[in-house]
């Protein structure tokens, strides 16, 4: 596992070098993963818009920056993602706001295609689910804890879909875009300051 996620941050780039990556491969008609379909170009050239808007438009509480600059361990967040996943379009950039925040906090991005080792290490009820962040220790290496690839509660949202009806449907995840553009972000603020509480207990006095 150590070697695993050694090289795969060998690999790993940051969050404006993998912004510059989706917009170049928006404007070349592309995408990251293995598949290069049109239905993945499309999805990659309609995230660019949304992480630009996000980028822009993020908002952090007076409590949770309290919180977020509290947190004095120095850590690393690996972050598995793709151009095309919606669900990482509208998390990522809110992870990145978070961990500019704090200094302690290291920001990297891999490509989830690129490193299915780490990806088949880190799965989601059996999955390769992302956008998935793995929270190392930079002092020992250790795995921390994990996040993704949903907040909290957009992924109880899911899970009662799939309960009642089985599977998601295409009105299904329009209302869930709905739900990210009407929660804007607060959601996985409030789950990554609940994570740095856990690890930093200090953090939440």
């Amino acid at each position: 596992m150590d070697i695993i996620i050694k090289n795969s941050l060998d690999k790993s780039i940051s969050y404006q070098d993998y912004r510059d990556l989706v917009k170049q491969l928006t404007e070349n008609n592309s995408t990251t993963g293995n598949e290069k379909t049109e239905a993945l170009i499309s999805y990659t050239k309609l995230n660019d818009r949304r992480m630009k808007r996000w980028d822009k438009t993020i908002k952090v509480t007076d409590e949770a920056l309290s919180k977020i600059k509290s947190f004095k361990e120095p850590i690393t967040w690996l972050v598995i993602t793709e151009s095309w996943c919606g669900d990482a379009a509208h998390i990522v950039p809110v992870l990145n706001k978070v961990s500019e925040l704090n200094d302690n906090i290291d920001f990297k991005v891999v490509l989830r295609d690129e490193n299915p080792e780490l990806m088949d290490a880190f799965l989601t009820n059996g999955g390769r689910a992302i956008p998935k962040v793995i929270m190392l220790d930079n002092n020992t290496g250790d795995v921390l804890n994990t996040y993704g690839p949903r907040p909290s509660e957009a992924t109880n949202y899911v899970n009662r879909f799939k309960a009642m009806h089985g599977k998601l449907t295409p009105e299904f995840k329009e209302d869930l875009q709905h739900w990210y553009n009407t929660n804007k972000g607060q959601n996985i603020i409030d789950d990554l300051t609940d994570i740095l509480c856990e690890l930093e207990p200090n953090v939440c006095l």
